[in-house]
């Protein structure tokens, strides 16, 4: 990895989307072994955790998840899901997208961080690395493009310093075992994620 051990480090992780390029590569997400695996890296100033919540429900199986973040290290950035009917396919759709609120965390944040870590393939996100690049902060994205498809966009990848194909550090933040009580939950588990508008 490309860190230096004065770097002031920041983690934002788009977690629909890191959820969906661990499933498509078979693993679970470890979230402790990744946050002490950045955190050995770097001196590590703050982890971002960013997600929809489906509301009206009596249990969400993203809350366990959230809940362990919460009290371990991440800050949790959350929203409540939309439901809105497609007015071409009358179809019912449910929208949580959290590119707005990671975008205004970055910038807000660039100016106490030299490097920042993006787990998101999301091409949205070219002209927010670039502006902080601008900034002169370092950027690195972490996603896959071993993935069929790809799950990081080329621009994306393109624009950033330094890529980390999440294949790669699989070995590094994979749930391993069983987790028992008061633990860490897998990652965003089955039936949480959420389509992006």
């Amino acid at each position: 990895m490309n860190f230096y051990p004065h770097e002031r480090l920041g983690l934002f992780i788009d977690g629909s989307n890191l959820y969906a390029a661990a499933r498509a590569l078979g693993f679970d997400i470890d979230y402790r072994r990744l946050l002490e695996l950045f955190a050995t890296e770097a001196t590590l100033i703050r982890a971002f955790y960013y997600t929809a919540l489906l509301e009206d429900q009596d249990y969400s199986p993203i809350r366990p998840l959230v809940d362990w973040l919460d009290y371990n290290g991440y800050t949790m950035v959350t929203k409540p899901t939309k439901e809105f009917t497609d007015a071409v396919t009358g179809r019912r759709k449910i929208k949580g997208n959290m590119d707005i609120e990671l975008a205004v965390d970055v910038m807000e944040m660039s100016e106490h961080l030299d490097h920042v870590v993006l787990f998101s393939g999301d091409g949205d996100f070219r002209r927010l690395v670039e502006a902080i690049q601008r900034r002169g902060v370092r950027v690195t994205v972490v996603s896959t493009i071993r993935s069929q498809p790809p799950m990081v966009a080329d621009e994306l990848r393109r624009q950033a310093d330094f890529f980390l194909e999440l294949q790669e550090l699989q070995p590094r933040i994979e749930r391993l075992g069983n987790h028992r009580g008061g633990e860490l939950p897998a990652s965003d588990g089955p039936g949480s994620y959420v389509e992006p508008a």
